[in-house]
């Protein structure tokens, strides 16, 4: 973990309807790179500098919440096995921040992504997780995926990425293997559909 956030994750959310802050990316079965591959992307930020988000399906096998605590010298006074740590993206892996329920917040260092949900990038969340005060849901991703001006929105139009509503449920509550097929029957697509389309030579 960093004492402050990422600065794109920093910078207000561009009041321009366009623009993604608290939206899912859902990675199309064609888009050609391998470590997105049927990922589903919580956008933190976006705007006409570019965007910044977290894969929210993608466990970090490697490594618990407890593992991650105990390297910080933090000693867990509650149960915190139910906080799962993520590959959140291929920039900066050696980074921690915190995707979690807005009912938390710490002081200029807390960013409110959108209703429901907010992210922090600072240790102050981990100790109140570990200590019981920290947000009712919350996951711990292990980098980011980051886009400059202009990126996401030309792999967007290339069919690169379907765009989705972000859902606290399925964000936090569901198996990590099954939020794809479920951000997918959120905007009414078969999953299945998009898997066969994406087996043909």
């Amino acid at each position: 973990m960093t004492d402050t956030p990422h600065p794109d994750a920093t910078s207000t959310p561009h009041p321009d309807a366009r623009f993604l802050d608290g939206r899912l990316l859902i990675a199309m079965p064609g888009m050609g790179d391998m470590r997105f591959q049927r990922s589903v992307i919580f956008l933190c930020a976006h705007s006409s500098e570019g965007a910044m988000g977290l894969i929210v399906n993608k466990p970090a096998n490697d490594l618990s919440f407890t593992d991650l605590l105990s390297q910080l010298k933090i000693e867990p006074q509650v149960d915190v096995k139910r906080i799962r740590v993520h590959f959140g993206g291929p920039v900066e892996h050696g980074r921690g921040f915190v995707l979690h329920s807005s009912d938390y917040q710490v002081e200029d260092s807390s960013l409110s992504v959108s209703p429901g949900f907010a992210m922090t990038a600072t240790v102050d969340i981990l100790q109140d997780i570990a200590s019981g005060t920290g947000p009712e849901r919350a996951l711990l991703a292990l980098g980011y995926a980051g886009w400059g001006p202009g990126q996401l929105e030309s792999e967007i139009q290339a069919n690169g990425w379907l765009i989705a509503p972000a859902d606290k449920d399925l964000v936090f509550g569901h198996p990590d293997p099954e939020k794809w097929s479920a951000a997918l029957r959120s905007i009414s697509i078969d999953p299945r559909l998009l898997s066969l389309e994406g087996g043909r030579a």
